[in-house]
């Protein structure tokens, strides 16, 4: 008999575990606000939600009341116990919820500015590449202008000395033609005279040499 009763408890025990369900107490609570500092006066509000900001304007430490103003200047009082100076705890794990998923977020974006600026510098590290072969390129071409130029300097001051040596010589020649042709000038006077000179001398000879030589009759006459 006892062993059955036993068994019986034990079933009805298993039975009731099975059906337990663990639940918690609520903390949100709605508190009334009354016209006086008491039980005994008329409730104004029905029930201010925990959590609710309010103004306390007046506190009474002998009733355990505080005098407060709510919403849109409705007043009234409420026991102080229910009265606290940081906000309940589901409102800091709404707020900290909040806050979490605020930074998250906030995380997230960063890891995608990171990622974006990753690539950008990337980007700007083959664009730094890039230009520097570029620099390396124009820098070549321009040491390669610069030896065309001093060719090309050097090159135009060989000319004009040769232009001036050219003028020069242009000179000389010009007073070695006008020499030339004054000697020639002088060459033919000269042999004008000498041939003016041999005509002479040939008539002289000619036609005075003649009258010098004694004729026969004046030898005759002799």
């Amino acid at each position: 008999m006892h062993r059955i009763s036993l068994l019986a408890l034990l079933l009805l025990l298993a039975v009731g575990s099975v059906q337990a369900e663990t639940m918690y107490v609520k903390d949100v609570l709605y508190v009334p606000v009354r016209a006086g500092e008491g039980n005994q006066y008329r409730i104004v509000q029905q029930g201010l939600r925990s959590g609710t900001p309010l103004e306390v304007i007046e506190q009474n430490e002998e009733t355990g009341y505080s005098f407060i103003r709510f919403g849109d200047g409705q007043e009234g009082y409420i026991q102080t116990q229910y009265l606290t100076g940081e906000p309940i705890a589901e409102d800091r794990l709404s707020r900290a919820k909040s806050n979490l998923e605020e930074a998250r977020n906030s995380l997230s974006t960063a890891r995608s500015e990171l990622e974006e600026t990753r690539t950008a510098l990337e980007q700007t590290r083959e664009e730094k590449q890039q230009l520097e072969s570029r620099l390396s390129s124009v820098t070549e071409e321009l040491e390669r202008i610069k030896s065309v130029s001093e060719n090309a300097i050097n090159l135009e001051k060989r000319n004009t000395e040769l232009r001036e040596a050219r003028q020069e010589l242009q000179k000389e020649v010009e007073v070695l033609a006008t020499e030339n042709q004054r000697l020639k000038d002088s060459r033919e006077s000269s042999y004008l005279l000498t041939g003016g000179g041999l005509v002479i001398a040939g008539i002289f000879i000619a036609v005075v040499f003649p009258l010098l030589k004694p004729s026969r009759k004046s030898e005759n006459w002799a």
